[in-house]
């Protein structure tokens, strides 16, 4: 397969897959653009395989792990993720660690275990979304290695967010992503996540840890190459705006997805637009 073919290939699994993600994407230039949708395409695949049930899946991820090994030294076997991934990675100078570290995150939840502490926690976000912001800001681009710093506590605060929105459906698989040492302390039941007044306490001191990890991450957006600051303000407010939305109800996360419309974040996409017009960033 070409590297023009993989593109395409990565493009429409972005389209069809990154709900969230694939809106900031338009304010990229196209090589940008074509950069973040082969790195999705790559994460996407990881985290599907996460999701596999059987016995195959621990088998399934080593492999994957070796067509990775061996897709960065540009021998690309089947997957047609693979041209247009390797292309990306050595264009945008992005460290093959991170790739490792998002395999190592999934692969965790393979086997469920107890999330025990914050710390235990924080190593899971770190795995499974702050290597994707590590990743997607070499592909903004950056010259203060603060921006390092800063991209990592912005993928915890996304992943703290997903965890909150998605409660119950983690539950149904076995997950329970918030810490036990939380759970003991306001008095709620791993296995028993009932819409009570001490899960509503729980989850209000979570999205609050949640918010400073927003706020400390913020200063990323003037930290990126100034062509790319619109396009990563417009995936923070997703994100935080979601964040707000559960907030805003309640945390009423067991009856009901909590998101934001398509039309509210266009019209995200469209404020982030003009604010770049204007020169805001």
């Amino acid at each position: 397969m070409t590297a023009a073919e993989s593109y395409e290939y990565c493009r429409k699994v972005a389209r069809s897959r990154a709900k969230n993600f694939y809106y900031s994407f338009v304010l990229l230039r196209d090589e940008q653009r074509d950069a973040m949708c082969a790195v999705y395409a790559f994460m996407r695949y990881c985290d599907d395989l996460s999701d596999e049930p059987g016995s195959t899946t621990l088998e399934t991820m080593a492999a994957w792990r070796k067509d990775l090994e061996a897709a960065l030294e540009g021998r690309y076997g089947g997957h047609p993720v693979w041209p247009a991934f390797h292309d990306t990675v050595r264009k945008f100078g992005i460290p093959h660690q991170y790739f490792h570290d998002m395999i190592d995150g999934v692969s965790t939840d393979l086997s469920p275990r107890e999330v025990r502490t914050f710390d235990d926690l924080y190593q899971y976000c770190y795995r499974v979304a702050s290597v994707v912001g590590l990743t997607v800001v070499h592909i903004f681009g950056f010259e203060d290695r603060k921006a390092l710093e800063l991209a990592e506590k912005c993928g915890i605060a996304f992943q703290l967010t997903n965890i909150l929105r998605d409660v119950k459906e983690d539950a149904g698989l076995g997950r329970v992503y918030l810490p036990t040492e939380d759970l003991r302390r306001f008095g709620v039941e791993p296995g028993r996540l009932d819409y009570t007044r001490e899960f509503v306490e729980l989850m209000r001191y979570e999205a609050t840890r949640a918010r400073q990890f927003y706020d400390d991450a913020m200063p990323l957006i003037q930290l990126v190459h100034r062509e790319s600051r619109a396009s990563l303000w417009a995936l923070i407010q997703i994100y935080y705006r979601l964040l707000n939305r559960i907030e805003a109800r309640q945390f009423q996360v067991l009856e009901q997805r909590i998101r934001l419309s398509t039309a509210e974040k266009v019209w995200l996409v469209c404020e982030a637009g003009g604010r770049k017009l204007v020169g805001a960033f």
